[in-house]
């Protein structure tokens, strides 16, 4: 069935930097990159450098607790307490945490068997109380929970169809004085499944809010699709569903080779490839990865536009969080199949939640979250 192409893209000048955003359950609410005032110079925290793996590796790598601040010289200066405290955290407070020798072939077996499910995904806004206010007026989300860190100078919200026990979410950012970002080139779009297009669609309207795509079948097939903007700038595209327990249904992102990008999430991220569909008329291809059918579970939509290899990421979208049961043996899957990890396995300070950070071959983020802590944290609220 043949979609409408995604907004248009253009290829990136300069390939854009991991975001900064640590974990799904402490958001880092510093930019992309850092700049300082009196120099353009922008630099990466990621401190991770890539390790050749035998077939027997241990499940955690003590050469990795080198002091990520160190590696940041001066520029160290930049960060908050809280930030700084993070980085050694991921680095010299895991040490004690290594797990037994296995075998390449179990860490990859293991990684298919994970108990994993997408958690949510994690963006910054400009207007906190104005994006609340579009989506619970006009997508019918709820707020789940709210956190302001004044210290931090950033707050949190979440929102979504359900409890996020169960539920995928959106993870709100807003740092003080900050009212607008890049979203760049290579975030897509969010999908909601919606029981009437029209009707959602009539009353963004009402609301003052964008319609980039009106309502209809999408080219060449017969559901009913449109497209809007928050106001933010986010696409969501809402596609015409019957009732689903995960109206929060998709993330697409764009990818530079989509058989390697297939592959990487299929034996790294443990994901199923539920469908694949190529669209020569318009010079793109898609992939629908995830954890269960898409019409019951939220998925991610990997799409390669014919010939474009890097996409500009900007500085709003930050990551999507995934849980797993152990973020140890994650992160090591991670190492063996040559990915990158940003922020090692771990509890996060002032937290007992474990966490790993990862990139995906295109420079997406992942975090990992430890299913118990998670849910331990939310019962904690």
């Amino acid at each position: 069935e043949k979609r409408d192409n995604p907004r248009p893209c253009k290829l990136a000048t300069m390939a854009s930097l991991p975001s900064l955003t640590a974990s799904a359950t402490l958001q880092w609410h510093l930019p992309l990159t850092f700049t300082s005032p009196r120099s353009p110079i922008a630099f990466s925290l990621s401190s991770s450098s890539k390790s050749s793996v035998s077939r027997r590796l241990s499940l955690f790598h003590f050469g990795t607790a080198l002091s990520q601040l160190h590696l940041l010289g001066p520029n160290a200066s930049l960060l908050s307490t809280h930030e700084k405290n993070i980085l050694e955290a991921g680095t010299f407070g895991n040490v004690a945490q290594a797990s037994p020798i296995v075998t390449e072939e179990n860490a990859l077996d293991w990684a298919k068997t994970d108990n994993r499910r997408l958690l949510h995904a994690v963006y910054r806004v400009g207007d906190l109380e104005k994006t609340i206010k579009f989506y619970t007026e006009c997508l019918g989300m709820k707020v789940l929970r709210k956190r302001d860190i004044p210290e931090e100078r950033y707050t949190n919200a979440f929102l979504g169809y359900g409890p996020e026990e169960s539920h995928f979410a959106v993870e709100l950012t807003y740092n003080y004085g900050v009212d607008k970002y890049d979203i760049g080139t290579g975030f897509g779009h969010f999908g909601i499944a919606v029981e009437d297009v029209a009707k959602t669609v009539h009353l963004v309207k009402a609301k003052g809010g964008n319609v980039t795509r009106e309502p209809g079948p999408v080219n060449g097939g017969s559901s009913i699709i449109a497209f809007i903007e928050d106001p933010d700038g986010y696409t969501f595209e809402l596609l015409q569903r019957g009732p689903t327990p995960e109206p929060f249904c998709q993330v697409m992102l764009r990818v530079g080779d989509l058989d390697r990008s297939i592959n990487f999430y299929k034996k790294v991220y443990g994901m199923e490839l539920l469908r694949k569909r190529d669209n020569p008329d318009e010079k793109y291809t898609i992939a629908i990865m995830g954890y269960g059918p898409e019409d019951n579970n939220a998925v991610l939509e990997l799409t390669y536009h014919y010939g474009v290899k890097e996409y500009d990421k900007g500085n709003g979208y930050a990551q999507i969080a995934i849980g797993t049961d152990d973020v140890y043996k994650t992160a090591e899957v991670v190492r063996l199949c040559g990915g990158n990890i940003v922020r090692d396995p771990g509890p996060l300070p002032g937290l007992n939640t474990k966490i790993t950070a990862c990139l995906d071959p295109d420079g997406w983020k992942t975090v990992f979250v430890d299913n118990v802590d998670f849910l331990k944290e939310l019962e904690g609220l």
